[in-house]
């Protein structure tokens, strides 16, 4: 496996003294997982931020072993974690995505409709400006799995936090079932903070 693409990080979880298992989600190849070194190091702790738009250069000699990659940031989403909405919508929707979706398999789709989300969420003036676009997420990915119907119709915000709750159990019985982190705290945390906009 050899490949360099741009890719949405989407998890980093700590390995060994310094690196990082990233979890990214590329247009071509779908979610690649991949060992970065020094992940956890000055210079690339502010790179692997789930959320974050990164260049990877990910190589590995056999399909068995877990790949290399070296990461170089191209759109960083940091700025916005200090804003508690902000922050709890890019942790709830990168968090869902990296672990609903299996490994190498492409979905431009939904490549392209987080992209669109996260940018949605980092370059809107309220909340009230991204939710029905993350209300559409959910249901894309839903159905994207095989999981879902069609893209509902949303009017206002009363009507995107009800289909919100709504997919709620969907995603709870048939995205993360099988998860052994608490996915859905993030999803309970950010639908609590939307509430207080109502």
């Amino acid at each position: 496996m050899q490949l360099s693409a741009p890719a949405i990080l989407l998890a980093a979880r700590a390995h060994g003294e310094t690196a990082v298992i990233a979890r990214m989600l590329t247009e071509q190849h779908g979610m690649v997982a991949a060992y970065v070194a020094g992940g956890r190091g000055r210079q690339l702790r502010p790179v692997v931020i789930p959320g974050n738009i990164v260049q990877a250069e990910i190589r590995a000699k056999s399909d068995s072993q877990l790949p290399f990659a070296r990461l170089e940031l191209v759109a960083s989403r940091g700025p916005w974690l200090g804003e508690p909405l902000a922050a709890s919508a890019i942790n709830w929707v990168t968090a869902l995505t990296a672990s609903a979706l299996p490994e190498r398999n492409p979905y431009p789709t939904l490549h392209s409709a987080l992209g669109g989300l996260l940018d949605a969420i980092c370059s809107a003036d309220s909340a009230r400006q991204w939710v029905e676009a993350l209300a559409v997420y959910e249901a894309l990915l839903l159905r994207e799995l095989g999981y879902g119907g069609q893209r509902p119709a949303i009017a206002g915000l009363g009507q995107a936090l009800e289909i919100l709750d709504r997919q709620e159990p969907l995603i709870a019985r048939y995205l993360l079932a099988d998860t052994r982190a608490d996915v859905m705290g993030a999803r309970t945390l950010l639908r609590q903070r939307l509430e207080r906009m109502v």
